[in-house]
């Protein structure tokens, strides 16, 4: 009993003489001070006042005069405001699925210690140093049938092709999402590039002993092992698809008709535009909501089903 007490006694010393948990590690703490206020001060705050005032009437100046659910009433009796929502679906998945596919391979190309590797490298990610205008100023003209690349494949002799993606309203948003592919596969490319080269080389090498090929090894084995890759670069495109606005205003205005409308361009025209803040706020809110639709199944996949050690 008494050797019980001692350790206890022991025990009690040692845990004093420990610094209080809200003092450890100080330094560390004051520094991450200003991006905590920030996130808490601007981004928290800022999120509830949109919220709040997008249940209000406000048209230029923003005031608390509740009218329940008429904005968003409104927001989904709107042509236009479905037509983003749907050129935003019909962006979204295929830029995904289409990133996917094509950096991949891209990054597998690569892997496989071509030469002329870095030039290629280079070349693919280039285009992600350019600013969203200028990628669409650039395809703008690429597209533009009067000059462009259609004007071109007729110069050689194909005088019936045709190829005018931005001025026809039926297929105006896949002409925006070419842009979009150009501009940030690469950036994918290069992370899952850097997840393959963490691949360990004896994986490789066992496979090759058991006979699996090359096509079944990617798919049974290497592409399992980069969940955590693409899981980052799955957050990275969602991010850009729900953001997308400078590539619209830039290759087409919204045009033809509102035929490339995107949720982005229509809170921005709502707000300074057409100087309707409460209905802005209501969009800005549903896109929020689609941010927080692509943020809970990335914090499932990163640390749901995981335990404390």
């Amino acid at each position: 009993m008494a050797v019980t007490d001692t350790g206890q006694i022991r025990a009690g010393r040692d845990f004093a003489k420990r610094p209080v948990s809200l003092f450890r590690n100080i330094n560390a703490k004051i520094a991450t001070l200003p991006m905590i206020l920030t996130a808490t001060v601007i981004f928290v705050g800022c999120s509830i006042w949109t919220i709040v005032h997008s249940f209000t009437n406000s048209k230029l100046l923003p005031k608390l005069n509740f009218v329940g659910l008429d904005q968003y009433e409104r927001l989904w009796g709107s042509a236009r405001w479905l037509v983003s929502v749907k050129n935003l679906m019909i962006f979204g998945v295929c830029s995904l699925i289409a990133t996917f596919v094509i950096a991949f391979i891209l990054a597998a190309l690569l892997d496989r210690k071509i030469r002329f590797e870095d030039g290629f490298r280079t070349i693919f990610l280039y285009p992600f140093a350019l600013s969203f205008i200028v990628t669409g100023l650039v395809w703008q003209w690429i597209l533009n049938p009067e000059f462009g690349l259609q004007s071109i494949v007729r110069g050689l002799g194909w005088e019936s092709f045709n190829f005018d993606p931005l001025y026809n309203p039926d297929i105006v948003i896949f002409g925006i999402l070419i842009a979009g592919l150009w501009q940030g596969t690469g950036l994918i490319m290069c992370i899952m590039l850097a997840g393959l080269r963490g691949i360990d080389e004896d994986i490789w090498k066992a496979a090759k002993v058991d006979g699996i090929s090359t096509v079944k090894t990617y798919l049974l084995i290497i592409i399992p092992m980069m969940k955590p890759v693409f899981v980052t670069s799955l957050v990275l495109v969602s991010a850009g698809i729900i953001k997308v606005y400078d590539l619209v205003v830039a290759q087409t205005s919204g045009g033809p008709g509102i035929s490339s409308e995107v949720p982005a361009k229509y809170v921005y025209d709502t707000l300074f535009l057409r100087q309707n803040l409460a209905q802005g706020f209501a969009a800005s809110t549903m896109m929020l909501a689609m941010v927080v639709v692509v943020l809970i199944p990335y914090v499932y996949l990163q640390y749901g089903g995981k335990k404390d050690g």
